[in-house]
C-alpha cells in the first residue's frame, strides 16, 4: 500500500514539474510597458476625459539579458533626496547585506538583498569609493545592472571618528538608563548604528 502511494506521489510530482512555468526571466523578451487595459477601462467610465498617466506608462522597457557576461557592472545608487551614482560601469560593488557582506560582479544571479548599517564599496579599477549606509535594499538584475537604494548614506572619508565615539557613548548611556521598551529600542538602534560606524572606520 505504501509502495503504491509513493508511486502516485512521484507521478504527480513529475507532472507538476513538467507543467510548471519557469521562474527565470532569462527567456522573457524585453517588452515596452503597456497600460492599455487601464486606458480601455478609463474610456468606458469617462470617455470625454483623457486617461491620466500611470507609473507603468513611465517605465522604460526592460533591457535584454546579454548573451555573454559583460565585462562591467552597471550601478545605480540612489537616496531619497538625490542620485549618488547613475548608470556607472564598475568592476564590482560590495554591499552590507543583512546576511553578510555580498560582492556583486557582472553576471551575478538576480537577487534582492536587504541592507544593514555598514560599508558599501564601489570598485572601479584601482579606485575604491566607500560609503556608510544606514539601511536599504540592493536589487541585482540578471542583465548585470545593480540598483542600490539607501535611506541614508555618507562617504566614509567624511565621517568624524570623534563624533562617532561620542555618539556611541551617549547611546550606551541612554540604553543603560532606559525605562520603557520604546526608549530601549531607540537607544539600541543608536548603539547598533554607531557600533557599525566605528567598525567601518576601524576596518
Amino acid at each position: 500500500m505504501l509502495r503504491h502511494a509513493a508511486r502516485r506521489l512521484a507521478t504527480r510530482a513529475a507532472a507538476s514539474r513538467s507543467s510548471s512555468r519557469a521562474l527565470s526571466t532569462a527567456g522573457v523578451p524585453a517588452e515596452a510597458a503597456d497600460d492599455s487595459a487601464f486606458v480601455e477601462a478609463w474610456k468606458k467610465v469617462a470617455p470625454n476625459i483623457e486617461a491620466p498617466a500611470t507609473p507603468i506608462s513611465l517605465m522604460q522597457p526592460r533591457p535584454p539579458i546579454p548573451a555573454a557576461i559583460p565585462s562591467k557592472l552597471t550601478v545605480n545608487f540612489v537616496l531619497p533626496y538625490k542620485s549618488e551614482i547613475a548608470n556607472k560601469e564598475v568592476d564590482m560593488v560590495i554591499v552590507p547585506a543583512t546576511t553578510g557582506q555580498m560582492g556583486v560582479l557582472p553576471g551575478h544571479v538576480a537577487t534582492i538583498a536587504e541592507l544593514k548599517p555598514g560599508v558599501l564599496s564601489v570598485h572601479e579599477g584601482n579606485d575604491i569609493t566607500k560609503y556608510f549606509v544606514s539601511s536599504g535594499f540592493a536589487f541585482v538584475h540578471a542583465n548585470s545592472i545593480a540598483d542600490i537604494v539607501a535611506v541614508e548614506a555618507v562617504p566614509l572619508d567624511q565621517i568624524d571618528p570623534a563624533l562617532v565615539q561620542q555618539g556611541l557613548a551617549e547611546f550606551n548611556s541612554k540604553l543603560g538608563s532606559a525605562s520603557t521598551d520604546l526608549e530601549k529600542a531607540e537607544a539600541q538602534i543608536g548603539v547598533d548604528v554607531h557600533s557599525a560606524l566605528n567598525a567601518a572606520l576601524a576596518g
